[in-house]
């Protein structure tokens, strides 16, 4: 009897770890290896968008909608869109018209509990899906409060306003000098990464669904002399060790903006991703805001006016020249490093500058086509991921600047309403996606050992 209860304790014993096993083959966590990324043996390299409202569309108080947020991660899915990119939440006060509403934080360590619970949700939604997320748990601008939000609780002044630049960038080079801002953003990133998702029960840390923790939308040190550049990159090095202490099965990165990001300076480019504790790199691309595209960037060697004005379909081949030359320049500076690097934005204005949804994206379409493009041919494996800036989906803006509890469309409050965005009625911006989603699935399913 003692002998058939033993093998009745090993039979079960056996099921036991045999269902563990299926379990984790079901939701791995997203690795790295030799420049690559890896669910299980299987490489990912993934298209994805930034959804930087996901946790505020997922909550149930004001702002949040989700019977809408269903309908968005349906879509996405079906064009093979596999993560995204989501803010955490805003910091500071309530009354500045351009920041993200519902505040998450709005004074230090004080946290509204429907946006957690949306970011819970969000969570359990994508892991139902096998998507992953990109969690981005500060920002270098002043749409979410970020470094200006800390400043200020730092006793640094009001947040001056970005119309002057040069007052604003010398006010936003005090974070990564100021011991007080940067131990609140500390504490916030130990309360976030250590939660207990209250839907599913389970620890942040071992969510499938979280591919890696962003310290900041676009940190930059603000400066460029020595002193601040040094302490900008310490204080990269701190935030990730302190993430990597909490969580030992997530990836960490920057969110960088690449060499631009950094002053200019492929050195400190390098610096800040050379970190052990910092898995991959990331970069960011703007034709139009860096004057490569449109009637900003002035007289073009290629492209025709029309009406006295640049069209961007006129200039998409200049974009994307300066684009493949950026991208080369910041992988040539990184690539000793053996990492993964993902453009974790880019955007693409719509036709003749308009932001209506449905207006002509013809333009933006064969810019895509060619950036996606790069990710499939991996050009020799230097990009492995893509998110375009932004998801819009179902959107339905009422405003050309957002207004408060108008939907979110994936460009930020101060901006165009639409500008950017990417629409469920944009078919033919989604074909582009779900075509180069389709060829990276096709040539991913090849398994490694290592």
């Amino acid at each position: 009897m003692k002998h058939f209860a033993n093998i009745l304790v090993i039979l079960a014993l056996a099921s036991f770890y045999a269902c563990q096993s299926d379990k984790v083959k079901s939701s791995e966590f997203v690795t790295t290896h030799n420049g690559k990324f890896y669910r299980g043996t299987e490489e990912y390299k993934f298209i994805g968008t930034n959804f930087w409202f996901g946790a505020v569309l997922a909550s149930e108080g004001q702002g949040g909608n989700r019977e809408r947020l269903q309908k968005e991660l349906d879509l996405m899915q079906e064009v093979g869109i596999s993560n995204v990119r989501v803010l955490v939440g805003g910091e500071g006060p309530d009354t500045v018209p351009s920041h993200v509403l519902p505040i998450l934080q709005p004074e230090p360590g004080i946290y509204n509990d429907t946006i957690l619970r949306g970011l819970d949700y969000l969570i359990a939604e994508l892991e139902k899906r096998n998507m992953t997320a990109v969690l981005f748990l500060n920002n270098a601008w002043e749409w979410s409060g970020g470094y200006g939000a800390y400043l200020e609780w730092a006793g640094c002044g009001p947040v001056p306003d970005w119309s002057d630049w040069s007052t604003a960038e010398r006010y936003h080079s005090q974070f990564v000098q100021n011991d007080s801002a940067k131990a609140m953003a500390e504490n916030h990133v130990s309360f976030i990464v250590s939660r207990v998702n209250t839907v599913t029960g389970q620890p942040y840390t071992e969510s499938p669904a979280i591919m890696a923790w962003e310290l900041a939308n676009e940190p930059r040190a603000f400066a460029r002399d020595s002193v601040t550049k040094a302490c900008f990159a310490q204080w990269i090095e701190s935030q990730a060790k302190l993430i990597k202490s909490l969580d030992s099965n997530h990836l960490v990165t920057t969110g960088s903006e690449g060499i631009v990001g950094c002053e200019e300076d492929p050195d400190l480019f390098r610096q800040i991703h050379a970190f052990p504790e910092i898995d991959y790199v990331c970069i960011h691309i703007w034709p139009y805001n860096w004057h490569w595209i449109g009637p900003a960037s002035g007289p073009l060697e290629i492209g025709l006016e029309k009406n006295g004005e640049k069209s961007p379909i006129d200039s998409v081949a200049n974009a994307a020249k300066k684009t493949r030359a950026y991208i080369d320049a910041c992988w040539n500076a990184v690539k000793d490093l053996k990492k993964p690097m993902v453009l974790e934005e880019f955007g693409y204005p719509r036709d003749g500058y308009l932001i209506e949804p449905g207006s002509p994206t013809i333009g933006r379409d064969v810019y895509y086509a060619y950036v996606l493009g790069l990710l499939q041919k991996s050009i020799g494996g230097t990009l492995s991921g893509c998110c375009f800036w932004a998801w819009g989906g179902y959107a339905q803006p009422k405003h050309r600047r957002w207004q408060r509890w108008d939907d979110y469309v994936g460009d930020p409050a101060q901006e165009e309403q639409g500008l950017n965005a990417v629409f469920a009625c944009d078919t033919t911006t989604l074909k582009v996606i779900r075509y180069a989603a389709e060829n990276i699935v096709a040539a991913s399913h090849v398994k490694e050992e290592y």
